[in-house]
């Protein structure tokens, strides 16, 4: 079966954060928030018509078949095999990420990010009274990498007990190879600094590069880590709230399990159940074509950048939907330029002071759209920019 990314499913007036967060009378065109703009697998679509159709919606409790479509589909994909054991559900990856710091860190230690970095990672840090430690990536060559000696002398700081690790990378487009993994994670065993995973948009990998689980490399690798996991970036099921963690040392899953009690999001609903299950069984071939489309439209906004635009530098994109792009020949700062193209085009974007201060001069552009929405975005920048560069 072939599937229609082309065409486009109005979101206007459906309480869709990313499109109704300004007012209907605006014409806006919102690349910001990342969800996408089209319609996920039609198998959990009809697994979810099935479920509204028996019409009692109560608590649920999470059947084995939902850890064996996990469990099945990273053995399969990604040759990890996780326990069922391991598993802590939850409503979603930041609250699962905000409940591991509470589990594992004190108020006042230190949780290393590799900045420009998801700007939840702040937030989650900050909520549970911890520091944040950046680690600074190094921008080369239209892409990112890793700073070992500063993550190994910040790592070593006594009080520095986590590292928040976003693999594959948002929004720098990275996918960490296997060999910078296994580096990262020898220096925080060296240290006794627990990695955190951020997996979620694991899925979403362009060929000539492979997804490695954090957790897969070693068993130390595996016992010195906690991973977080959710099918919602990959198969666009948000806002169904469905998220797990993946934890194999046995008082550290104690501990998480107790964080997740007391910041109260041990519960999950039964949709998100119903689509994780249908998503993992019956939507990678939904999935193998979604990720065709997007190279695609990768490959038009660098083609429109080079022929249009040739001034401004498109980071390469190994993973995820959101493209990272050097803005600053246009002499304005990140916020400045992402409220005047809103006002003067209506093209929202993401300001990449948004992701720490190395963010400042860059842009987050979300390509999870049909190529007619990407067309007119560009079409904007392109006449934005043009009142302004010779």
């Amino acid at each position: 079966m072939m599937y229609d990314f082309d065409k486009i499913i109005p979101r206007r007036g459906t309480n869709s954060y990313k499109w109704d967060s300004m007012p209907e009378d605006r014409d806006v065109l919102p690349l910001w928030v990342a969800d996408m703009d089209f319609r996920t697998a039609p198998a959990i679509i009809d697994a979810l018509a099935r479920r509204v159709e028996h019409g009692i919606y109560g608590y649920v409790h999470v059947p084995d078949k939902y850890y064996k479509s996990v469990i099945d589909w990273f053995d399969r994909r990604h040759n990890w095999l996780i326990d069922r054991e391991w598993f802590i559900y939850t409503s979603g990856v930041v609250p699962a990420i905000s409940a591991v710091i509470k589990a594992l860190a004190e108020p006042g230690d230190g949780v290393i990010v590799q900045t420009p970095v998801y700007n939840c990672f702040f937030s989650s840090i900050r909520n549970n009274g911890c520091r944040i430690i950046t680690n600074p990536l190094k921008y080369e060559n239209r892409t990112y990498r890793i700073d070992y000696e500063d993550l190994e002398r910040k790592a070593a700081a006594p009080d520095t007990k986590l590292m928040l690790l976003c693999n594959p990378h948002n929004p720098a487009g990275r996918v960490w190879t296997r060999e910078e993994l296994c580096r990262i994670g020898e220096i925080c065993i060296k240290n006794h600094v627990t990695v955190i995973s951020d997996e979620i948009h694991c899925e979403l990998v362009f060929p000539g590069h492979v997804y490695t689980p954090f957790a897969s490399i070693s068993e130390k690798h595996l016992q010195n880590s906690v991973t977080c996991i959710s099918p919602s970036k990959s198969f666009n099921m948000a806002g169904l709230q469905i998220a797990n963690i993946i934890a194999a040392d046995d008082r550290v899953c104690q501990q998480i399990d107790k964080a997740i009690n007391i910041n109260e999001v041990c519960d999950v609903n039964p949709f998100g159940i119903e689509a994780t299950i249908a998503a993992y069984n019956q939507g990678e071939e939904w999935l193998i074509q979604l990720l065709d489309y997007l190279k695609t439209n990768y490959d038009f906004l660098c083609d429109f950048f080079t022929e249009n635009l040739p001034q401004f530098t498109v980071t390469e994109l190994e993973g995820t939907y959101l493209v990272w792009t050097d803005c600053s020949i246009l002499h304005m700062s990140s916020d400045e330029l992402q409220a005047l193209l809103l006002e003067e085009t209506g093209l929202w974007l993401n300001s990449g002071t948004m992701y720490g201060e190395e963010g400042e001069g860059f842009m987050r552009w979300n390509i999870a759209c049909p190529r007619a929405v990407l067309e007119d975005a560009m079409t904007r920048f392109l006449k934005f920019v043009s009142t302004r560069c010779d």
